[in-house]
Protein backbone atom coordinates (compact mmCIF):
# COMPACT_ATOMS: atom_id res chain seq x y z
CA UNK A 1 0.00 0.00 0.00
CA UNK A 2 1.61 3.57 -0.76
CA UNK A 3 0.27 6.29 1.66
CA UNK A 4 0.50 10.29 0.13
CA UNK A 5 2.97 11.96 2.96
CA UNK A 6 1.36 13.82 5.86
CA UNK A 7 1.22 17.26 4.45
CA UNK A 8 3.00 19.85 6.92
CA UNK A 9 4.44 23.25 7.28
CA UNK A 10 6.90 24.39 9.66
CA UNK A 11 6.26 27.03 12.00
CA UNK A 12 7.24 29.88 9.93
CA UNK A 13 4.95 28.69 7.04
CA UNK A 14 2.02 29.28 9.04
CA UNK A 15 0.36 32.76 8.35
CA UNK A 16 -0.70 34.81 11.75
CA UNK A 17 -4.07 35.25 10.51
CA UNK A 18 -4.22 31.58 9.39
CA UNK A 19 -6.36 29.07 10.94
CA UNK A 20 -4.60 27.56 13.75
CA UNK A 21 -6.29 24.03 15.48
CA UNK A 22 -5.00 23.58 18.41
CA UNK A 23 -6.09 19.65 19.77
CA UNK A 24 -4.09 20.04 23.14
CA UNK A 25 -5.98 19.14 26.14
CA UNK A 26 -7.39 22.38 28.37
CA UNK A 27 -4.66 22.55 30.62
CA UNK A 28 -1.95 22.63 27.75
CA UNK A 29 -4.49 24.78 25.97
CA UNK A 30 -4.72 27.15 29.66
CA UNK A 31 -0.78 27.74 29.73
CA UNK A 32 -0.28 29.19 26.40
CA UNK A 33 -1.80 29.09 22.61
CA UNK A 34 -1.48 31.03 19.19
CA UNK A 35 -3.98 34.07 19.66
CA UNK A 36 -6.78 33.64 17.52
CA UNK A 37 -6.84 29.62 17.17
CA UNK A 38 -9.81 27.17 17.41
CA UNK A 39 -9.30 24.94 20.58
CA UNK A 40 -10.60 21.56 20.10
CA UNK A 41 -9.18 19.41 22.17
CA UNK A 42 -8.47 15.51 20.13
CA UNK A 43 -10.60 13.94 23.33
CA UNK A 44 -13.59 16.01 21.68
CA UNK A 45 -12.66 16.46 18.37
CA UNK A 46 -15.11 13.78 16.58
CA UNK A 47 -18.09 15.39 18.86
CA UNK A 48 -17.49 18.63 17.97
CA UNK A 49 -15.79 18.48 14.49
CA UNK A 50 -18.86 20.39 13.25
CA UNK A 51 -17.32 23.73 14.84
CA UNK A 52 -14.36 22.87 12.67
CA UNK A 53 -16.26 22.73 9.36
CA UNK A 54 -17.78 26.15 10.13
CA UNK A 55 -15.08 27.49 10.98
CA UNK A 56 -12.96 26.64 7.76
CA UNK A 57 -16.04 26.85 5.17
CA UNK A 58 -15.23 28.45 3.27
CA UNK A 59 -12.43 26.55 1.89
CA UNK A 60 -9.09 28.22 4.37
CA UNK A 61 -6.11 25.95 5.08
CA UNK A 62 -6.42 24.83 8.26
CA UNK A 63 -2.97 24.36 10.88
CA UNK A 64 -3.06 21.54 13.17
CA UNK A 65 -1.09 22.07 16.52
CA UNK A 66 -0.29 20.41 19.45
CA UNK A 67 2.74 20.27 21.80
CA UNK A 68 5.29 17.98 19.33
CA UNK A 69 3.11 16.95 16.05
CA UNK A 70 2.08 13.49 17.19
CA UNK A 71 -1.75 13.93 17.85
CA UNK A 72 -2.07 16.56 15.49
CA UNK A 73 -0.69 14.60 12.82
CA UNK A 74 -3.64 11.90 13.20
CA UNK A 75 -6.42 15.24 13.58
CA UNK A 76 -4.74 16.07 10.10
CA UNK A 77 -4.55 12.95 8.30
CA UNK A 78 -8.39 12.85 9.34
CA UNK A 79 -8.70 15.95 7.82
CA UNK A 80 -7.37 15.59 4.68
CA UNK A 81 -9.12 12.04 4.31
CA UNK A 82 -12.44 14.10 4.88
CA UNK A 83 -11.36 16.25 1.70
CA UNK A 84 -10.21 19.58 4.14
CA UNK A 85 -7.38 21.39 2.90
CA UNK A 86 -5.31 20.63 6.33
CA UNK A 87 -1.45 20.51 7.10
CA UNK A 88 0.06 19.44 10.16
CA UNK A 89 2.42 22.10 11.66
CA UNK A 90 6.30 20.19 12.38
CA UNK A 91 7.22 20.59 15.91
CA UNK A 92 3.89 22.07 17.19
CA UNK A 93 3.94 24.63 20.16
CA UNK A 94 7.51 23.39 21.39
CA UNK A 95 8.28 24.63 17.86
CA UNK A 96 6.25 27.68 17.66
CA UNK A 97 7.76 28.63 20.99
CA UNK A 98 10.74 28.28 20.01
CA UNK A 99 11.07 30.29 17.15
CA UNK A 100 9.75 33.12 19.18
CA UNK A 101 5.79 33.34 17.75
CA UNK A 102 3.67 35.15 19.79
CA UNK A 103 1.57 33.45 22.29
CA UNK A 104 -1.07 34.21 24.66
CA UNK A 105 -2.86 33.19 27.77
CA UNK A 106 -6.96 33.54 28.19
CA UNK A 107 -5.96 35.39 31.63
CA UNK A 108 -2.95 37.41 30.28
CA UNK A 109 -0.43 35.47 32.31
CA UNK A 110 3.02 35.01 30.64
CA UNK A 111 2.43 31.74 27.96
CA UNK A 112 4.56 28.85 28.30
CA UNK A 113 3.86 25.13 26.70
CA UNK A 114 3.39 23.00 29.03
Amino acid sequence: MNFAPLPSVDVAQVPLEGLVLDVRENDEWAAGHVEGALHIPMSDFVARFGELTEAAGDGRRVHVMCRVGGRSAQVTQYLVQQGIDAVNIEGGMLAWDGAGRPMVTDDGASAFVL
